[in-house]
């Protein structure tokens, strides 16, 4: 048990005190359930693959390892910090998107990653985190100068964004991306009119990619009418959800996996039907859900307009991913290759989702110990 003194003003001591330690103790909880299901859902596939049984679990042990530090030491930051660092981290990561188109390898149609030795990196993982922070930053300028043309600014770095995923190509990235930057434009108040239009341009960019990229009408068509084209990840994960039923089949017991090649990463979670039921499927969506009220809850007295687009993003973007995830597996949704936060294996996935979670840590700090007007040590939120 960690003690500190009220009174003790180092470093350590003002994160304790100051975090949200409900919201700390989910991402542990998460953390935790994340490394154990990949210990049940990705020996099958490394045997099928000819690799040591343990191979994705002992790389996924040493992501969660390095998220927890990422996690820990990003909440620790200030205001400032959090702000400096996504203004560095965003332009770093639209140069490695950039870099991927360059020279980065293609997998299954597309150029996301750039191989880094033994790792492989997806900058477009990384960029979100810092992207929704920097937009943050920009549309909260306007509330201290009206002057500054933050709306269109935002709507630059957004098109700019929008256009490498679509290169890669990346829908499901970037259909995420445009839904957390309408609603912190909604946030900043962006009138209704130009949050419609920019509703009616999304659909017309999707009728595009429809018309003009194949692999992207192949997954629409799949998802409207599956007897057109090869459904295989969908159906096997429906098999899986209906033969854990309500309790599962018991840890390690679940046949489906056997023949699911993406049951370590996006339909981890149908892994998790089959072996231990539509009861712990519901368990972990309220771990998901707890962290995110938690989260959001915290900004319904955020009088700092940075912190409260930043935070709301950041909250958004991780709960979206989550739905997209689970819809997916469950055939209510178009596959799109999204991970399950800290569920799912995925080096990129797992750090970036850490310096998300981070974030919010930081941003949603406050000291609830000390009566409203007075804050004798300074331990407000810092600027």
């Amino acid at each position: 048990m960690i003690a500190f003194s009220r009174t003790d003003n180092s470093v350590l001591s003002r994160w304790w005190w100051t975090v949200d330690r409900w919201m700390l103790a989910l991402i542990l909880v998460l953390i935790t359930v994340g490394i154990w299901l990949t210990l049940t859902a990705s020996p099958a596939v490394a045997e099928r693959l000819g690799l040591d049984a343990l191979h994705f679990v002992k790389r996924q042990a040493f992501f969660l390892c390095a998220a927890l530090v990422t996690v820990l030491g990003i909440s620790m930051m200030s205001t400032t910090l959090v702000r400096r660092m996504a203004i560095l981290g965003f332009p770093a990561m639209l140069f490695l998107m950039l870099l991927t188109l360059l020279i980065g390898p293609e997998i299954k149609g597309a150029t996301r990653w750039l191989q880094i030795g033994s790792f492989t990196l997806q900058p477009s993982e990384f960029m979100k985190p810092f992207f929704i922070v920097t937009t943050a930053w920009v549309l909260s300028s306007h509330f201290t100068d009206e002057k500054v043309p933050a709306k269109r600014v935002a709507f630059g770095l957004y098109l700019l964004v929008v256009m490498l995923l679509v290169l890669q190509p990346d829908f499901g990235q970037t259909i995420l991306v445009s839904s957390v930057w309408m609603a912190q434009m909604a946030l900043a108040g962006l009138p209704l009119m130009w949050l419609t239009l920019a509703g009616v341009v999304g659909l017309l960019g999707l009728g595009l990619g429809y018309a003009l990229l194949p692999h992207v009408a192949s997954r629409i068509d799949r998802f409207i009418s599956p007897e057109s084209g090869d459904t295989y990840q969908t159906d096997k994960a429906m098999q899986a959800f209906e033969s854990g039923g309500m309790l599962g089949k018991g840890p390690g017991e679940g046949a489906v996996k056997l023949h699911l090649p993406d049951a370590h990463t996006d339909y981890i979670f149908a892994v998790v039907g089959e072996e231990f039921g539509a009861i712990a499927c519901v368990m972990l969506l309220i771990l998901f859900t707890g962290l995110v009220v938690r989260g959001l809850a915290h900004l319904l007295e955020e009088e700092n307009p940075f912190r409260l687009l930043a935070a709301a993003g950041l909250i958004m973007q991780f709960g979206l991913q989550t739905l997209i995830n689970v819809g997916v597996n469950l055939a209510i949704l178009p596959s799109k290759g999204m991970t399950l936060p800290f569920i799912s294996y995925g080096g990129s996935s797992m750090l970036a989702l850490a310096i998300g979670t981070g974030m919010v840590l930081a941003l949603t700090r406050r000291n609830r110990f000390i009566r409203p007007g007075t804050d004798p040590l300074g331990w407000r939120a810092a600027e």
